[in-house]
């Protein structure tokens, strides 16, 4: 990357310009003087970095509010979203002071923009229990990968079985790839039935989504899980929820039992001190 050029501008004759900072009508940002742009236009990131270092940084997400709204006037929406109209900035800010509540910009791009009476706190807050909650229940597709060999042992076998097994209730998918070495190459009907012996082991779990095919020294096949991701993932929450309040139970029920044998021994007390009297 070439080095910025930071050398004042000069005109013809080699006097230095007045910088004077021009503001954008648009987006109410400095734009960035031509003169600053033509010296790097071979390359794109120099002009980028020229045009944020002058402008301030990039431009903020978040919409404007109260003071931060530059508008001589908005089409304003009340805290229960009847529409109030086109009104003044300076009377949209009395009405949010009056109902103690945040004059929020929710559509800058309208003419005149709209702006709404909210609590703007409790709209983030909520805005990000939204977020949290969409990510909580979003189901990303995973596929899991399991080797085996065409000769692979049977106790082995049982291992790898039940990993896939597990996979696949969890509602990912498994790709399996059975590795050939040496003269194993030649017998490519080894790896096909121990691909259809796996397959017919846990088809009450997955169903066979891409059939054996041979890739080079390697056979592969993909199981894909009866049970959609999101089905799994709740179904693990509430197995979650019940061993939670089993345990809870448990727990709960040990102080009974020890009441229950107190009057016991309480009433058994009485009983010893006429005997030693």
């Amino acid at each position: 990357m070439e080095p910025l050029d930071v050398r004042p501008a000069v005109d013809r004759g080699g006097a230095p310009v007045a910088m004077e900072p021009r503001l954008c009508p648009v987006r109410g940002i400095f734009a960035v003087p031509a003169r600053l742009v033509l010296r790097h236009t071979r390359n794109a990131a120099v002009r980028q970095a020229v045009a944020w270092c002058y402008r301030g940084g990039s431009i903020s997400a978040e919409p404007r509010i109260n003071d931060r709204i530059r508008v001589p006037e908005v089409r304003l929406v009340g805290p229960s979203g009847e529409q109030v109209g086109i009104v003044p900035l300076a009377k949209a800010l009395e009405l949010a002071q009056e109902y103690d509540l945040d004059l929020v910009e929710v559509a800058a791009t309208a003419r005149p923009p709209v702006c709404k009476l909210m609590d703007y706190g409790k709209f983030k807050y909520e805005s990000a229990m939204k977020a949290r909650e969409a990510r909580k229940n979003q189901a990303h597709t995973v596929i899991k990968e399991m080797k085996l060999r065409p000769k692979i042992d049977p106790h082995d076998y049982d291992t790898k079985k039940g990993h896939v097994v597990r996979f696949l209730k969890q509602g990912d998918k498994v790709k399996i790839t059975i590795m050939f070495r040496g003269r194993e190459q030649s017998r490519p009907e080894l790896g096909f039935r121990l691909l259809q012996r796996l397959a017919s082991d846990v088809e009450d779990l997955g169903f066979i989504e891409s059939n054996p095919k041979q890739d080079g020294r390697n056979m592969i096949m993909v199981l894909g899980p009866h049970k959609k991701k999101t089905e799994a993932m709740a179904e693990a929450r509430e197995a979650q929820a019940a061993r939670k309040a089993g345990r809870q139970g448990t727990t709960d029920a040990a102080p009974e039992g020890d009441t229950a044998e107190a009057p016991a021994e309480a009433a058994e007390a009485p009983a010893e001190t006429p005997s030693e009297a």
